[in-house]
């Protein structure tokens, strides 16, 4: 299987300026270490056959006739071959000359695609040699060493969903790529053959444009820069080599290089495709005036050799990207409560501490939605309600921190109202069922309800996105509040959240909040074991959140099927989950996932603050009884 993957390259040559017999032999290397390592397209610079600094020496009838005789060689020897190749030359048709980007595969001509945007300022003079393709209002057919094929604007067809679009260098740097255009008329996949010179501060506003326009387009970008081996007279070329994807930087080569430089990178087409089809706003033309022709490419196979998975999409693995991730979703959560609790006139805010994270992360949002406000923390009313399963770790960290943040706090014991409701309902309280377990979060519940009602303040919300996922909260117990906080929070990143609070805190406040971190992730509805510690731990039951967040982010925003899904993670977590265990909580996922609709159509207002978001008003809408059947 190829999971939606399409494997691409990007090269930089080592080669001859004015040689293209000597700059054949570079790119027929080039595309055996290609073929290699399965890759199916492979993009060369631009003007790769002659080298970009040849300046006059283009009008010569020797260089062309030398170009287009080392072209037919390249072009046979892809005959029979696995992939499509790129290469870049000057292109004779009537009375001009037109930098191409020219498209072979299995030994013929596709296409070739002329340059729209010739550069003409500055260090550059392409004008003097060469014509616009903007000529060109439809394809034309042309013959080029030998073989019969369409000059002008064009898509192709890869295969498999994969659909090609060129430009070349220049295109890039307008206000209106051609890229933009050809993506709209269906392009994924966009390879630049480009020719852009190095000065200070240039590579870093060149990886900007490629990763803004990868963005843009909602498409994969291959950029193929020269090399140090072009003509120094007046420029250094550096051989920048890129693959892009939405954004996001798949394979980034190394420049200088004094060697041909081949950068490899596995782009996601199933993605792609996904995100364009869930985005209303991106624009969908016919092919009008763009030529479309199909390339026949076997993309049967892909192990994702290069590809990154990060095993924690949500959670940014730099620690000033994590950090300043964290704020921004602090200062959101904060902004909505304020909003909502200044709307309704509400006195202050009630939450249940339960000395856990996610009631940790509730508060501290409360405290700063209090800062906003110009309210005291004295507003907030903090209720601890011990149970059958409460620790005393957790017991006493809750009460902490409820002091050390001058909460109005409250202890209510809900044992004794839940041995008489279960004695009310007969129910044997020796049965440590679900039924024992919901008794108690809704006796919390109404407990919180009619707190906020007395004292004319708003409930807020305790419980994150990942328990929404699974289902893991009772049903009109902690499910149920006037105003979810943590709603669109994954389990993995609240602990990253109140980790971020605890090192901008004061000493004692930030000693109880590692505390907190430090603590297993528990409901505690189920007693403590013999040395009073917790007993009942979510991921011994769910299994782990850092796959259901995994597998949460990848199916909820791309819609991956379960093969994907399971390939992506064994990658991600490689070493650390096998096959086995990865396909078991898989499974669990899915079912509960389905299963839990019911749950999640009717939650409370809550703030949105990432990607992924599960409220029935907004992000996801699903029927509460689709079958998951075909899913699992």
């Amino acid at each position: 299987m190829n999971y939606g993957m399409f494997r691409t390259a990007a090269a930089s040559l080592k080669l001859k300026v004015a040689d293209p017999d000597y700059n054949k032999k570079e790119i027929i290397k080039a595309i055996d270490r290609a073929l290699e390592e399965n890759v199916r397209l492979l993009v060369t610079p631009e003007l790769s056959v002659t080298g970009y600094t040849c300046a006059d020496l283009f009008f010569t009838k020797a260089l062309q006739e030398s170009a287009e005789k080392a072209l037919g060689d390249i072009v046979r020897y892809t005959d029979e071959k696995n992939i499509a190749v790129i290469v870049g030359m000057p292109v004779p048709f009537y009375n001009s000359i037109y930098n191409c980007a020219v498209v072979i595969s299995g030994g013929e001509i596709c296409g070739i695609v002329p340059k729209i945007h010739i550069a003409n300022y500055n260090e550059f003079y392409e004008k003097r040699w060469f014509a616009s393709g903007s000529q060109f209002k439809s394809c034309q057919d042309i013959t080029v060493a030998g073989y019969k094929t369409k000059i002008g604007s064009q898509l192709f067809d890869l295969g498999g969903g994969a659909v090609l679009g060129v430009e070349l260098c220049e295109d890039l740097w307008v206000p209106n790529p051609p890229s933009s255009t050809l993506a709209c008329h269906g392009a994924n996949i966009i390879a630049n053959l480009s020719a852009s010179d190095e000065y200070v501060s240039k590579a870093q506003y060149r990886k900007e444009l490629i990763l803004n326009q990868s963005a843009r387009c909602i498409c994969a970008y291959v950029y193929a820069g020269a090399s140090v081996c072009e003509s120094t007279t007046d420029l250094v070329f550096s051989g920048a080599t890129a693959v892009a994807e939405n954004g996001g930087m798949v394979s980034d080569g190394e420049r200088f290089s004094r060697e041909s430089v081949i950068t490899i990178g596995d782009v996601d087409i199933e993605k792609l495709n996904a995100q364009r089809q869930s985005n209303m706003s991106f624009e969908n033309l016919s092919h009008g005036e763009i030529g479309f022709g199909r390339i026949d490419i076997n993309n049967d196979e892909n192990d994702l050799k290069y590809r990154f998975v990060d095993p924690h999409p949500f959670v940014p693995a730099d620690d000033e990207k994590r950090r300043e991730r964290c704020q921004e979703i602090f200062n959101i959560q904060a902004a909505g409560l304020a909003k909502r609790l200044e709307h309704v006139g509400s006195s202050g805010a009630v939450v249940g501490i339960s000395g856990g994270l996610d009631s940790t992360l509730a508060l501290l949002v409360c405290a700063e939605a209090m800062k906003l406000l110009g309210k005291d923390n004295s507003d907030i009313l903090g209720i601890t309600m011990p149970g059958f399963g409460t620790t005393d770790r957790t017991h006493d960290n809750a009460v902490k921190l409820m002091e050390l943040l001058g909460v109005t706090t409250k202890e209510i014991s809900i044992k004794d109202a839940c041995v008489l409701h279960m004695k009310d309902i007969e129910h044997d309280e020796s049965v440590k069922d679900i039924t024992y377990e919901n008794t108690q979060a809704r006796e919390r519940t109404q407990i919180l309800f009619d707190m906020a009602n007395k004292h004319g303040k708003l409930l807020v919300g305790t419980g994150d996105l990942s328990e929404l996922a699974m289902g893991w909260c009772t049903y009109n117990g902690d499910h149920m509040s006037m105003y979810g906080v943590n709603a669109s929070v994954p389990k993995t990143l609240v602990r990253y959240l109140v980790k971020y609070v605890a090192d901008i805190s004061d000493e004692k406040i930030a000693a109880v909040l590692y505390d907190i971190l430090d603590t297993p992730v528990s409901p505690e509805l189920l007693p403590p074991d013999e040395n009073g510690k917790i007993a009942q731990k979510t991921e011994d039951n769910i299994g782990p959140y850092e796959l259901h967040d995994f597998f949460l982010y990848h199916f909820v925003r791309f819609g991956f099927e379960k093969e994907k899904l399971s390939a992506l993670a064994l990658k991600a977590f490689d070493g650390k989950y096998d096959k086995e265990t990865v396909d078991k909580w898989l499974g669990v996922f899915t079912k509960r996932f389905f299963i839990s609709q019911f749950k999640r159509s009717c939650i409370p207002d809550s703030p949105k603050v990432g990607s992924v978001s599960l409220s029935p008003r907004g992000d996801w809408r699903m029927p509460s009884d689709a079958s998951y059947n075909c899913f699992i």
